[in-house]
């Protein structure tokens, strides 16, 4: 028999507002700070990562990857709804064509490379921190938080920038602005490990679950719970 858990289903819905929204909203600008321009979703499109950490820690691989087929799922919706709501002819009195085109008009070839990049970046990090915590024995938490998203964020960064901007883009420029985000969002979920430490502690000890993947099959393409 399957269990349930308390914040299960809470979890899951706070990784794919996240997603959507890191991805919908988030792409829409670039900003600066203290002289270094990124993409404002870098500021919340890690904490994807630390959800899928949290999930894989206490639930399992086999509970994340249901999450992370959630995630997959309602992004590739939101793609298909901006695409068609773009694509649909205005009205002779709608003004605000331009506004939505910019604002949800990302072009197919972004769209598929954020998509391909987020499933296999998400199972990446998932099957890392999975094997580290049967390696480590559970000890050492920080080196699984942080390393799996060091494996996870790198597959996700080098699978999209080339498949989005190759060819648009200057080689150099992809190359610069990978590197960037990519050290950004490793050392934000870095500077994040004191919470995730709290919420993983929180979820164990009410849920009285802490998964180890011993016998687990680890297939992205189940939904099944080993």
């Amino acid at each position: 028999m399957t269990r349930s858990f308390r914040y299960y289903d809470l979890i899951m819905a706070a990784f794919v507002t996240v997603l959507l929204c890191s991805n919908i909203i988030g792409t829409q600008k670039v900003t600066s700070l203290w002289g270094f321009e990124f993409g404002a979703g870098i500021l919340f499109f890690p904490l994807s990562y630390i959800f899928g950490d949290i999930l894989t820690e206490v639930y399992g691989y086999a509970r994340a990857r249901k999450v992370v087929w959630a995630g997959f799922a309602a992004l590739a919706f939101a793609s298909v709804m901006a695409w068609v709501i773009v694509s649909l002819p205005p009205s002779a009195d709608f003004r605000n064509q331009q506004a939505v085109e910019t604002i949800f008009g990302g072009t197919p070839r972004i769209a598929l490379a954020s998509l391909i990049a987020f499933f296999c970046g998400e199972f990446c990090n998932s099957y890392t921190l999975a094997k580290m915590k049967v390696l480590t024995k559970g000890k050492a938490l920080w080196s699984r938080t942080i390393g799996s998203t060091v494996v996870g964020e790198l597959v996700d960064s080098i699978i999209f920038y080339p498949l989005a901007f190759f060819g648009t883009w200057e080689t150099s420029t992809i190359v610069l602005v990978m590197t960037h985000n990519y050290l950004l969002k490793v050392l934000w979920e870095a500077l994040c490990t004191p919470a995730t430490y709290r919420v993983i502690a929180f979820l164990k000890r009410v849920e009285q679950e802490d998964y180890y993947d011993i016998k687990t099959k680890f297939t992205p393409f189940s939904l099944k719970i080993d």
